[in-house]
């Protein structure tokens, strides 16, 4: 059985002011917030776990600086994105409860959405598993992980209304010059290999498949799951970045989170899918297609684009800390990741396969 996720005390300058948060939260039907703590995990929006005498919520906010980012931290469209699966019927969601547009109430947009109360993996989990053999435990979990994208995939977003929420025409076009554009608009450093592999990108873009759902951060640590039956997966979280469009460009950002035994310690820091008994990158690829149907065959354009946007996503959260604008420790040797997934992305480009 694995253990409950639990969250900590708040980190230092990102305290939420209760008392108006309370005000605003008994006027719109909810219960008084008695205590607050935060979710350790993940790099981009904060997440704290709100808790009234009778009853546990969830809250999302984007993080200081955070208007300076396009796209990733717009409450109010991840909101808005979980209200349509909710409406949809899609079950693996934390129900959305309330969105907040008024920033002076606690200083940005925030929502509220239920607790989901189970187990999720996080990187910083990995000494406790390596301690005794837990490959049968990861070979399930890792290929329930893939079948379940495939299932996510096989969404009919036309006949639950989902088709409204994105743009699927020239999904991929648009997708690999807007992380082009937002790399530069964040760069603080001179790293050739992500030019390199920008440059690439453009020069390769394939058509697009036919649209599905599409998470675009679908791993490990976004996934709750059934601590009872770990291949259960109970919720998916984060869909700040959801829309409609090619599935192949969901799966190549959830291999390029893949890390194997061989790759560097960075990426062991933010995946266990590096542990024994977890599927290989090519192994994943090829259940995903097996399954689902689809031809993998131009996966190293896919996985490449992945490397590049998790890059991307390092780059702007690493320009906020340079700026000052979240003081969060972990921040601060970033700059590091951009360097690795670069680095990775052109020696896959180069050995025409996925490394």
């Amino acid at each position: 059985m694995l253990d409950f996720d639990e969250a900590n005390k708040v980190r230092n300058d990102e305290e939420l002011p209760l008392d108006a948060l309370n005000q605003y939260l008994l006027a719109n039907g909810l219960e008084e917030i008695k205590t607050v703590k935060q979710f350790s995990g993940g790099y981009s929006n904060l997440t704290y776990l709100i808790e009234a005498d009778n009853i546990s919520y969830v809250l999302r906010k984007p993080p200081k600086g955070a208007k300076d980012i396009k796209g990733g931290h717009d409450m109010a469209r991840e909101f808005g994105i979980l209200a349509a699966l909710d409406k949809a019927g899609f079950k693996q969601i934390p129900k959305p409860l309330l969105l907040c547009e008024n920033e002076s109430i606690i200083g940005s947009i925030f929502y509220i959405m239920e607790r989901v109360k189970g187990s999720i993996l996080r990187a910083a989990d990995a000494k406790g598993f390596l301690k005794e053999d837990n490959s049968a435990l990861f070979k399930t979990l890792s290929e329930a992980i893939c079948l379940n994208q495939v299932a996510l995939h096989n969404i009919d977003i036309y006949e639950t209304g989902l088709a409204n929420i994105g743009k699927p025409e020239a999904y991929v076009e648009r997708q690999v010059k807007g992380w082009h554009k937002r790399y530069l608009a964040s760069q603080t450093d001179d790293i050739s290999e992500m030019i390199t592999v920008a440059n690439w990108l453009e020069a390769n873009i394939p058509e697009s498949a036919k649209a599905t759902l599409v998470h675009n951060d679908y791993k490990y640590d976004n996934l709750i799951l059934n601590p009872e039956n770990p291949k259960e997966i109970l919720a998916i979280l984060d869909w700040e970045m959801c829309t409609v469009g090619d599935p192949l460009m969901d799966l190549g950002t959830t291999l390029a989170y893949w890390v194997e035994f061989k790759d560097s310690d960075f990426g062991k820091a933010f995946n266990l899918s590096w542990l024994p008994g977890n599927l290989t990158r090519q192994e994943y690829a090829d259940l995903y297609s097996a399954k689902s149907g689809r031809d993998v065959s131009n996966i190293l354009f896919y996985y490449v684009f992945g490397l590049f946007k998790n890059a991307v996503i390092i780059q702007q959260i690493y320009a906020r800390y340079k700026k000052g604008l979240t003081k969060d420790p972990r921040f601060a040797g970033l700059i590091e990741g951009v360097r690795v997934l670069s680095s990775k992305g052109k020696s896959s480009i180069k050995n025409g396969k996925m490394v």
